[in-house]
C-alpha cells in the first residue's frame, strides 16, 4: 500500500481535536501518517495530541501563524505518496481515505480526488449540505465559478503535483484552500466520491466566520485567477463575483442573534444586488433585509423567539440556489 499523509494544522484545538484525530484513526485505509503542525497553542491542545497513543502520529511545533503557512509546513515533513489536509476541528467518514485512494488509482489521469461535504454544527450535529458536485475531468471553469469542493479538508491530492503548482499562498488569511484548487485545476483533472465523507464543522469562531477576511481574500484570489484564465473564461467573472457576494450574504445573516454587523451585512447584500440585479425578482434577497431589521431592531431574545417561531425567515439557504455553476 502506498503512504498517505495526513496534514492537520492546529491551533487551540483542545475541544476538537481528539474528535479529528480519531476520525482518522478509523480508517479503513490504514497505511497513512498523521503529521500535526502545532502553531503555539496555548490550552490543552499539545497535551491531548501526546496522549493519543498511535505510532503514525507525528507531532511538529511551531510558532503562530496562517492556516496556509502551517499546511506548507506540514508539506515539508510529508512522506506520503498522496497528502489530504484536514482541519482541527473538522471529521471523515472511515472511509474516505480508502475511496478517495481508490478513484486516484483508478484514473491515473487525474491529480485530485474530492468527495462531498456536510456542514455540522459546533456540537457536531448535521446542519447542512455544504457541497454534493458532481464535476469531474477538466474543471477549471466550474471552478473559477464556485469552489465545489467545499472544504480545505476534502481532497486527496497526489503529492508530486505540489512541484508543479506550489505551496500554498502564504498571503491569503482566507480562501488559501480555494486559491489552492484553482491552481491544481489549471494544470491536472478532477475526480469525484459520490458519497457524503468529510463534514465541515461551522462555529463562530471558525476562520469561515471572518466575513471580511473572506471577501478580500476572494477577491484578490478571483483577480489574479482570470487574470491566468485563458481571455475565453473571462465572461465567467461578473459570476463568479456575484456568487461570492451571495455566499458572503448567507454567512452575514447566519449568526446568532446579537452577533450579526449590521453595517458590514447591509453593505454585503447591497453588493449582492449591484452584482446580480435579478435578485431582485427573487423573494430571498427581501427576506435576507426582514431578517437584519429583526436583528437590528429586536433584543437577542426576541428576535430568537421570532425566528424560532418564523423559520421561514430565518432559513436563508436559498442564496445557495441562485449561485450560478456552469
Amino acid at each position: 500500500m502506498e503512504l498517505i499523509s495526513v496534514v492537520i494544522p492546529v491551533y487551540n484545538g483542545a475541544k476538537t481535536i481528539r474528535e479529528t484525530i480519531e476520525s482518522i484513526l478509523q480508517q479503513t485505509y490504514s497505511h497513512f501518517e498523521v503529521i500535526v503542525i502545532n502553531s503555539d497553542s496555548t490550552d490543552r491542545t499539545l497535551e491531548i495530541v501526546s496522549s493519543i497513543q498511535d505510532q503514525r502520529i507525528k507531532i511538529h511545533n511551531y510558532p503562530k501563524a496562517n492556516v496556509a503557512i502551517n499546511r506548507n509546513r506540514g508539506l515539508t515533513h510529508a512522506g506520503g505518496e498522496f497528502i489530504s489536509f484536514l482541519d482541527a476541528d473538522d471529521l471523515w467518514k472511515p472511509d474516505k481515505l480508502e475511496l478517495q485512494y481508490k478513484a486516484l488509482k483508478e484514473n491515473p489521469q487525474t491529480g485530485v480526488a474530492y468527495s462531498w461535504t456536510d456542514a455540522i454544527d459546533e456540537q457536531g450535529k448535521f446542519f447542512r449540505p455544504c457541497s454534493h458536485a458532481i464535476w469531474k475531468g477538466d474543471v477549471y471553469a466550474k471552478l473559477l465559478l464556485d469552489d465545489f469542493i467545499g472544504s480545505g479538508s476534502n481532497a486527496m491530492i497526489r503529492s508530486d503535483t505540489f512541484v508543479e503548482v506550489g505551496n500554498f499562498d502564504e498571503t491569503l488569511t482566507n480562501a488559501e484552500d480555494t486559491d489552492m484548487w484553482l491552481r491544481l485545476a489549471a494544470r491536472y483533472h478532477f475526480i469525484f466520491v459520490p458519497k457524503v465523507q468529510v463534514f465541515y464543522r461551522i462555529s463562530a469562531n471558525s476562520k469561515s466566520s471572518n466575513i471580511s477576511g473572506l471577501e478580500v481574500s476572494n477577491l484578490k484570489i478571483i483577480e489574479k485567477s482570470f487574470a491566468n484564465a485563458d481571455a475565453a473564461l473571462h465572461y465567467l467573472k461578473p459570476y463568479r463575483v456575484a456568487n461570492l457576494y451571495k455566499y458572503l450574504s448567507y454567512k452575514a445573516l447566519s449568526v446568532t442573534p446579537g452577533k450579526q454587523n449590521t453595517i458590514q451585512a447591509t453593505r454585503i447584500l447591497l453588493q449582492t444586488v449591484m452584482t446580480d440585479i435579478t435578485i431582485l425578482g427573487k423573494p430571498i434577497i427581501y427576506k435576507s433585509f426582514l431578517k437584519l431589521l429583526i436583528l437590528t431592531i429586536l433584543t437577542p431574545s426576541q428576535a430568537t423567539l421570532l425566528l424560532n417561531k418564523f423559520p421561514q425567515i430565518s432559513n436563508i439557504s436559498t442564496f445557495f440556489g441562485y449561485i450560478k455553476t456552469h
